[in-house]
């Protein structure tokens, strides 16, 4: 194992260390509720954690490309890849368990950020320029983190208006229905009435016809009976 003092080694003992709060903090979610503000915040937090882990492992990479001190053989530096390739294995793993799908590309928590790019931010940076640059992003992490729960919060009221309006549209349409029925019921007494109204008045014509004509033969007899008598 190279010396403690070595830059490299400190860097990679943090990056460890990173990772090891990262898996803490996994298992402490078991003890959270399944949703809410705590748990939304908690697993925010587990994000930032690993956005930081591969701007340490980007800044291992840096590191092993211009090494100070000793220079490093071939098999060290391999040994180091190997150490760096692991370390962001668990980060891709731990990422993908957090919806983090383009972290394996070096993508930022809350806007795509290139491998290269990263990269470039590490470049020139020692230790105290690294924490400074992990500040920095922890800090735009946050901005941006405030601007997503604006726009949660805003998303939130939207959908619960629209939620009333369709309950309103369906207490209308429910109360329309009801409307409906009854004009129907309504309707078909009307029918109903009209029909027996026909019925009887079909009925009460025949039987003014036979009257008449009952009327009219008694009448065409007593006429006859005059004539025959009187003449």
């Amino acid at each position: 194992m190279a010396a403690s003092s070595d830059p490299w080694i400190k860097e990679y003992n943090e990056a460890v260390k990173i990772a090891d709060d990262i898996n803490g903090m996994i298992s402490e979610r078991i003890s959270l509720p399944a949703s809410g503000p705590e748990t939304q915040r908690h697993a925010s937090a587990i994000r930032r954690k690993i956005t930081i882990l591969g701007t340490r492992l980007d800044g291992l990479q840096s590191l092993m490309s211009r090494p100070t001190g000793k220079p490093l053989t071939e098999k060290e530096m391999n040994r180091r890849k190997d150490m760096v390739a692991n370390l962001r294995s668990k980060a891709n793993q731990m990422a993908s368990a957090f919806n983090m799908s383009n972290f394996a590309n070096r993508n930022s928590l809350l806007g795509p950020e290139t491998k290269a790019d990263a990269m470039s931010r590490t470049v020139g940076l020692d230790n105290s320029g690294l924490v400074g640059l992990q500040r920095q992003i922890m800090k735009e992490q946050d901005e941006g983190l405030e601007k997503l729960e604006e726009t949660v919060i805003s998303t939130k009221h939207i959908a619960l208006a629209v939620n009333e309006e369709l309950d309103l549209h369906t207490r209308l349409i429910d109360d329309l229905d009801q409307h409906v029925e009854v004009t129907d019921s309504r309707l078909r007494r009307v029918q109903k009435n009209l029909a027996i109204l026909n019925k009887r008045t079909k009925g009460g014509c025949s039987c003014m016809c036979m009257l008449l004509a009952v009327i009219g033969i008694v009448v065409l007899v007593v006429a006859i009976y005059l004539l025959s008598k009187y003449l």
